[in-house]
Parts: C-alpha cells; structure tokens; sequence
C-alpha cells in the first residue's frame, strides 16, 4: 500500500530520511496482547497501538519535513525544509539508552510540528539539518536549466556556429 508522502511529493521532491517507531513501542505492544489478551482490554490496547503506529508517517525530503496521522480522519503538518528555525530534541535517561526521543521542530511563524517518539531522533535531526545546508543552492525551473545549458553551448561554439 502506497503511503501518503509517496503519493504527495512533488516531481523533483526525494525522501531524505524515514522516521520509525522505537522498538520499544511495538514490545509493549505486543506484551499488552500476550499477557492481556485473555481479556479484551489486551486486545483493544494492543489494536489501538498497532493503528496508531502504521498510520503515521514522519518524514524529511529535500524539501519538506512532513509529520501525517491518522487514516480516516487524515492530520499532516508540513514545514517547508527553508523555512526550518530549529529542531529541539527531548531524550529522557530511558530514551538514550534505548535509542528514540521526540522533536520539536519550529519554522518561521507560528509553524510547529511535535513528533511522536521515534527511533533515531538525532539522525532524523541531522537529515532536516542537512537540508536546511544543501537548501541554500538556488533552484531553477526546468526551462531555466535548459536556457542556461543553450546560452553556455552557444558561448562555447566556434563565432560562425553560435546562434543569433
């Protein structure tokens, strides 16, 4: 199944870095159906967990970092990579010793997005970082590329070859 952020890049837009959910997340999880699944309430928990973690997706491309919940009821915050102000990672003891934290990302304005625990905070960080660096190239309109490439072709043919 296709998710949302595939479907909604842009044509030249990538994926940079996927974010996931701690391992830790899915255990307990799990732990909740095998101890409480004698009863119902095992059950529910662990449905609602499984729900929660397969339908939101966090992701940084080379233009976007894009937070989506849900399904049915569908909820996206996007923050355009250039318009990033900071990130502000949160990592309790257990956090680092098991290797997810949550960020804050704030861009310019209002614009916020708080991420659910993830697994590699400071790798998914480092991805939005990055881009913020590489975002500081100047980006062309494919016309704009191809009259450039015309104009340089021109300037190096030979006089009687350059076009008038």
């Amino acid at each position: 199944m296709a998710q949302y952020v595939d479907k909604s890049l842009a044509a030249d837009e990538t994926i940079v870095m996927r974010g996931r959910w701690p391992w830790i997340y899915w255990f307990w999880a799990w732990a909740a159906l095998v101890v409480l699944g004698v009863f119902i309430i095992g059950i529910v928990i662990f449905a609602v967990a499984a729900v929660r973690m397969t339908t939101t997706e966090f992701v940084v491309t080379d233009q976007r970092v894009i937070l989506k919940r849900g399904f049915i009821r569908r909820q996206t915050n996007e923050i355009a990579v250039r318009s990033v102000e900071g990130a502000n990672l949160m990592q309790s003891f257990w956090g680092r010793i098991l290797g997810y934290g949550r960020l804050i990302v704030t861009g310019t304005g209002d614009a916020r997005i708080e991420f659910p625990p993830m697994a590699d905070p400071v790798g998914f960080r480092r991805a939005i970082e990055n881009g913020r660096t590489n975002d500081r190239e100047v980006h062309l309109a494919r016309e704009d590329r191809e009259a450039i490439r015309e104009a340089a072709a021109d300037e190096d043919a030979p006089p009687g070859r350059r076009r008038a």
